[in-house]
């Protein structure tokens, strides 16, 4: 196997991220992965190739993984529902609970998912579900239940653009606000979210033949409340050229780990979560696969041949002398 070093001229359209973690004590509704990139260009609930496998709190799976199709967002749903508000009396007219405003387009909240975004708008803290009478019937209620009593495992893979950028995993729906990204996790505190997890695999691209991923297996522990983990990764482009002359383009990667623990009493900013932060090398490692050739084996055959006949010798000539020295001793009548 040869090594060589080189500047990277490739350029590659997408970067594969493949992912597999686990979340041993915050349910999935709770858990979303966003991705960003340095061009801007930001990819909210990724979820079209990733899984979501629910978990009971011992990590034995509950039901199948679920996948939710990208095209299920907000925006057909309330496509749909406008025409129902334009044909409602007056009287059908939902309260929105003090969020009503005509200045920003805000009438009616006939669902659960229209307070919320009436909340949103407003960037006000939404109120426990319970009180809500449009969300007493909805699936919010139940998934705020059993929001601590599961766990969840998130796998499969992503492809981003081949650039720097960053992921992460975090409790609360994500949304752009004034183009800043957050997580809305109401109503609870950032400090309730225990972001404890095992990373079972992360790697980029395909995986190389003899080569480990140094985050496979790895048990990452909050020791104390509320933990933003942050993972800094140096990716190496990687090209492996195999002796029957395929080429495999791929990645290696290292990683240096931080972590920091929110307080709300120290005015911390930021939120739990499992953050990894990646950055592309300038730099190319290329190992091609190389048969060795007779004169190599020869030399190795000689060698060995070499020093077989030189240890037997030496083994030889001191039982010899071993033997020699006793039959003297012998002769003498010195030997006991």
């Amino acid at each position: 196997m040869s090594e060589e070093l080189f500047v990277d001229t490739s350029r590659g359209s997408k970067l594969r991220i493949n992912l597999d973690l686990i979340v041993p004590t915050i349910s999935c509704d709770l858990l979303s992965l966003d991705a960003m990139d340095t061009t801007g260009e930001q990819h909210f609930q990724i979820d079209h190739n990733v899984f979501k496998r629910r978990l009971d709190l011992d990590g034995k799976p509950i039901e199948d993984p679920q996948k939710t199709d990208i095209a299920n967002t907000k925006s057909p749903e309330k496509a749909t529902e406008q025409p129902a508000e334009n044909t409602t009396v007056a009287e059908a007219c939902g309260d929105c609970y003090g969020a009503a405003s005509e200045a920003i387009g805000i009438k009616c909240c006939n669902t659960c998912e229209d307070v919320r975004e009436a909340y949103r708008m407003r960037k006000w803290a939404f109120p426990d579900p319970s009180t809500i009478k449009q969300c007493q019937n909805d699936k919010s209620v139940e998934k705020l239940k059993r929001a601590f009593t599961e766990g969840c495992q998130i796998y499969g893979y992503m492809e981003v653009n081949r650039v720097g950028g960053s992921f992460h995993i975090a409790p609360g729906e994500s949304f752009s606000v004034n183009h800043v990204h957050v997580h809305d996790v109401q109503p609870y505190a950032s400090t309730q979210f225990n972001m404890t997890h095992k990373i079972r695999h992360l790697s980029f691209g395909h995986k190389i033949p003899g080569k480990t991923n140094p985050m496979d297996d790895t048990l990452v522990v909050a020791a104390d409340g509320a933990t933003m983990f942050q993972h800094y990764i140096k990716i190496v482009p990687t090209t492996y050229v195999r002796l029957d002359g395929s080429t495999l383009l791929t990645n290696q990667f290292s990683v240096t780990r931080h972590f920091r623990q929110m307080s709300l009493f120290k005015g911390d900013s930021g939120m739990p979560g499992i953050f990894f932060s990646y950055e592309l090398s300038p730099l190319m490692v290329k190992y091609t696969e190389k048969e060795k050739s007779f004169g190599h084996f020869a030399t190795n055959l000689c060698a060995i041949v070499g020093g077989v006949f030189t240890v037997a010798g030496l083994i030889d000539a001191a039982l010899y002398h071993s033997v020699r020295a006793i039959q003297r001793k012998v002769e003498l009548g010195k030997f006991n």
